[in-house]
């Protein structure tokens, strides 16, 4: 096999595995795994705040995540462009969060795209910048506390 196609393949499958990766840490921890996720200068596109730096990110998912009775976030239909030591992935995503006894219901839903800018460092790919787009939500919007 060509060497350039099989990097290609290899790369695109570990931005891809990093991107599953993302999902069990965030949802079983331990959160402070994110820091083999993101760079440290990271930037996370949430509705429309700017989580600056991998600590901030962390912060952030467990404020909202670690107080949940559960939560379960599903990726697919992954779109990896590869230029040299930068890359581009967007995927489908759908997150169910659960939070037992809250008034007006115990779930919500989130349907969207991650959209990643990511970097080669001598640790492998990172992601340096993650944007959720919302492409609908529903249930109870107080479990993540909205």
């Amino acid at each position: 096999m060509d060497q350039s196609l099989l990097k290609q393949i290899t790369d695109r499958q570990e931005i891809i595995d990093l991107t599953i990766g993302y999902t069990w840490i965030i949802d079983r921890g331990p959160r402070e795994q994110l820091r083999e996720i993101f760079t440290d200068d990271a930037v996370f596109v949430i509705d429309v705040r700017r989580l600056k730096g991998v600590d901030e990110i962390i912060n952030k998912v467990d404020g909202t995540l670690g107080r949940l009775s559960s939560s379960q976030h599903l990726i697919s239909n992954h779109q990896v462009q590869v230029n040299g030591n930068k890359a581009i992935c967007s995927c489908y995503l759908q997150a169910q969060h659960t939070l037992n006894g809250t008034e007006g219901g115990d779930n919500y839903i989130l349907a969207g795209r991650y959209l990643d800018e990511l970097i080669r460092t001598d640790a492998g790919w990172r992601i340096s910048q993650r944007e959720i787009v919302v492409d609908w939500i529903e249930g109870n919007q107080k479990v993540v506390g909205r």
